[in-house]
């Protein structure tokens, strides 16, 4: 053996001992020396003991961690009363800024929030939103030079601003002066939250009246209005009727997932009815559809009822009534002089040939019929 091999016999087996000799010292059992420590011992050229306690075991295998609860969704627990209302995701909101002075994790709880304003039913208040808009810091995201104005100055905090004004702007929610005010405090004039809030005010106001067919803002939950208000919503004769064929719900029914019952909701002007009372039974009726109908986030499914058009040498002319004929007045009494410059000839010749002429110079006649293949006959809603 070298010197150089007596070198490091000697220094891995004082290292192995130092660390069998601590354990022992501590109290420790020997099966709990590190492996580095046994190391210098196995690697020696002593004589390797049997003794399974001086083996390091082996690694346990990593356990999964368990399911981590979403930050603060213990603040969005239910009521004592199980209800889920304003009331309760107000007290949210306040028991986060109470209890988090610095705001530490605001934009987190906000996304949150946002996500939980449906459940609450809260999605179209406004001063719920303006109260989001406050757990910000104030003076803290505003810039202060023209580097910071340029670039996206805090743009996690820009986004999560910018997410609370979409949603609003989902819901149909008009911003109001305290929310321009909250944004200039948060982010200052020069931001993008308070450039969309500036869009937000000026197209807001330009559509808010646009729709020729406005429909209220809080949709009925049975099904059978909802249907009639979207009969209602397409139909443009006023003198339309609604009907509605309800069955009734089996006994064995009651506590069923879908407590609706069957129904199918109806609409038909006067002249529909007329047309399907003349219809003959030999020939055949189309039911067309479904055809999605929407009203606000809802929707509704309708069907149409139709006819083929008669041939036209069974159609049957009907004759209008003198008094009802514009176009041919019973009565007409024109009293006009006549003066020597009156020419009472006409030549039907002289006339340019021109749109509407045939090369004979007789004008050709074109009947403009509408093109309807089919006639309809009245409008259902069925439920899908």
């Amino acid at each position: 053996m070298s010197w150089a091999q007596a070198i490091l016999l000697a220094r891995s087996l004082s290292r192995g001992w130092a660390g069998v000799r601590g354990a022992a010292l501590k109290g420790a059992p020997i099966s709990q020396v590190s492996p580095l420590a046994l190391r210098g011992l196995h690697g020696s050229a002593a004589t390797h003991s049997s003794d399974p306690s001086l083996v390091p075991r082996p690694p346990e295998p990593t356990r999964r961690p368990a399911k981590v609860q979403a930050l603060h969704e213990e603040l969005f627990g239910q009521a004592a009363g199980g209800e889920r209302e304003k009331a309760s995701f107000v007290k949210a909101v306040q028991d986060f800024t109470r209890h988090n002075v610095h705001r530490r994790g605001h934009v987190d709880f906000i996304y949150l929030a946002l996500r939980k304003m449906r459940q609450y039913g809260v999605e179209r208040d406004l001063a719920v939103y303006n109260l989001l808009l406050d757990i910000f810091p104030k003076e803290v995201f505003r810039p202060r030079n023209i580097i910071q104005r340029i670039f996206l100055h805090y743009p996690r905090q820009q986004e999560c601003g910018i997410a609370v004004l979409e949603q609003m702007e989902n819901h149909g929610v008009m911003p109001n002066q305290e929310t321009e005010f909250l944004l200039i405090q948060i982010f200052g004039r020069k931001s993008y939250p308070m450039l969309k809030f500036l869009r937000m005010r000026l197209w807001f106001s330009r559509f808010k009246n646009v729709n020729p067919f406005p429909l209220p803002r809080d949709l009925p939950q049975d099904p059978v209005d909802l249907a009639t208000l979207g009969l209602r919503h397409m139909e443009p004769d006023l003198s339309a009727r609604v009907t509605t064929y309800q069955m009734p719900l089996a006994n064995d029914s009651i506590g069923a997932l879908d407590p609706n019952q069957p129904h199918i909701v109806g609409i038909q002007s006067p002249e529909q009815q007329a047309a399907l009372a003349r219809h003959s039974p030999a020939r055949p009726i189309f039911v067309e559809g479904p055809f999605s109908l929407w009203l606000r986030d809802k929707c509704v499914y309708y069907h149409i009822l139709r006819a083929d058009l008669l041939p036209p040498e069974e159609r049957e002319i009907e004759e209008i009534p003198e008094e009802w004929n514009l176009y041919y007045p019973m009565q007409l009494d024109l009293d006009y002089g006549r003066s020597a410059w009156d020419d009472y000839t006409f030549d039907i010749n002289e006339g340019k040939r021109g749109e509407g002429q045939n090369s004979g110079g007789a004008q050709a006649e074109t009947a403009h019929l509408p093109h309807r293949p089919r006639e309809s006959m009245g409008t259902y809603l069925v439920p899908p």
